[in-house]
């Protein structure tokens, strides 16, 4: 079984994932720390749990979601991986930190492209690439069938689901994804989200207002 452990970090309070299995061995998912001591909390953990972070995984490339990306290449030589049709995303992402009061080191490094059906391997446990898009244009989740849960970026929210006001949303593209890619998993799957607490795909089923 994985662990998972979470950070919130920045000013938009995004959920940063560190997820690691029984040999130590960690992928980063949306690291998100903004701050100093944001990204000295993320080393901390990642030294005292003797963890060896070999991926770096991004849901989609909003600037919340991206902030720590430079920092983690810099410290681990991990190189970004995400879908292809966010790489504009990640090119608007300097400028989108400006209009927020919020300028940061903008990733300069490689880039790896992944899509729908990839399978991105963990030790003996496996990320299933789901295609999640409508908050932004290439949007993916990861799916740990083994260990029962899903990284959903900010596609599902616990009671919410993304919003789709930004450059390259679209509603109806948004609410198709969850419910062919995400709500036909099973329901005791855990969802951990982009913001917020986690939930379960059975509990939004039952109860998101939005998806009903």
């Amino acid at each position: 079984m994985l662990t998972v452990k979470s950070f919130t970090f920045s000013p938009i309070q995004e959920n940063t994932y560190i997820i690691s299995n029984s040999n130590q061995e960690c992928v980063i998912i949306d690291p998100g720390c903004y701050y100093e001591e944001e990204r000295e909390k993320l080393t901390v953990y990642i030294e005292q749990s003797n963890l060896k972070p070999i991926l770096l995984l991004n849901t989609h490339c909003h600037l919340d979601h991206i902030f720590g990306n430079d920092f983690i290449y810099k410290q681990y030589g991990l190189e970004a991986h995400f879908h292809s049709l966010e790489e504009q995303v990640l090119n608007f992402a300097p400028a989108s930190g400006l209009m927020y009061g919020l300028p940061f080191d903008t990733y300069s490094g490689p880039i790896h492209f992944i899509n729908e059906g990839d399978e991105i391997g963990l030790g003996d446990e496996k990320f299933k690439v789901l295609f999640t898009p409508g908050h932004s244009p290439g949007s993916l989740s990861f799916y740990a069938e083994k260990s029962g849960f899903v990284v959903s970026g900010d596609a599902l929210f616990l009671g919410s689901i993304g919003r789709t006001d930004l450059p390259g949303g679209d509603y109806q593209q948004l609410i198709d994804s969850i419910k062919s890619n995400l709500l036909t998993l099973p329901e005791a799957t855990i969802v951990y989200s982009g913001h917020g607490p986690a939930t379960t795909i059975g509990n939004e089923k039952r109860s998101n207002p939005f998806l009903s």
